[in-house]
C-alpha cells in the first residue's frame, strides 16, 4: 500500500462524507452524531470540501482517507481527520497527520473525546499533549472532551 495525497476536489465530497460518517459509526458508538447523514453530505459537499482545507490520501485511485485544516486566531487547526474503517492501522492517519505537521505553523491544536482512546493513543504517540480536558458542554454531542496541542512539531509526528 501507497498512499498519496491530494487536495480534495468537489467530486470528492462524497467519498469524504462517507469517510466521515463511517468512521464515527465504527469507533464512535458513544457519541452518535447530531446530525442525519443527508446533513453531513450536504456540509461535506457545500462548506468543507469548497472550504480548500481537505486534503485526501488515496490508495490504488480510491479515496481512503481525508483531513480538513485551518487556520484560526494564530492557531492551526485539525478540524476533521477520518480514514476508512477496514484500512485503520495501515499508515494512512499518520500520513496525513505529518502532513499538517509539516505544513501547518504551530501550535497545531485538534479536539477530540475523551472515550476515543484510540485517537488519543494516535495523537500522543505523534508528540500531541492534552492540554485541556472539558465535559462537554460546548460540543453538539455533550460528551467529555480534550483538547490536544503540538507545539514543537518535527518531534514525533
Amino acid at each position: 500500500m501507497n498512499p498519496t495525497l491530494r487536495q480534495a476536489a468537489a467530486a470528492d465530497a462524497a467519498r469524504v462524507a462517507r469517510l466521515l460518517i463511517d468512521a464515527r459509526a465504527r469507533s464512535m458508538s458513544y457519541a452518535p452524531s447530531t446530525h442525519s447523514n443527508d446533513e453531513v453530505i450536504a456540509w461535506v459537499a457545500a462548506r468543507l470540501v469548497p472550504s480548500r482545507g481537505v486534503v485526501v490520501a488515496e490508495v490504488q485511485g480510491s479515496v481512503a482517507g481525508a483531513m480538513h485544516t485551518e487556520r484560526k486566531d494564530g492557531t492551526s487547526w485539525i478540524t476533521q481527520l477520518a480514514v476508512d474503517p477496514e484500512l485503520v492501522g495501515k499508515g494512512i492517519g499518520s500520513l496525513l497527520l505529518a502532513h499538517a505537521v509539516r505544513t501547518m505553523l504551530p501550535p497545531i491544536r485538534l479536539w477530540t473525546f475523551q472515550a476515543n482512546l484510540d485517537a488519543r493513543r494516535f495523537y500522543g504517540r505523534r508528540g500531541f499533549v492534552a492540554i485541556e480536558f472539558r465535559d462537554g458542554h460546548t460540543n453538539e454531542e455533550r460528551r467529555p472532551d480534550v483538547l490536544y496541542e503540538l507545539s514543537a512539531p518535527g518531534s514525533n509526528a
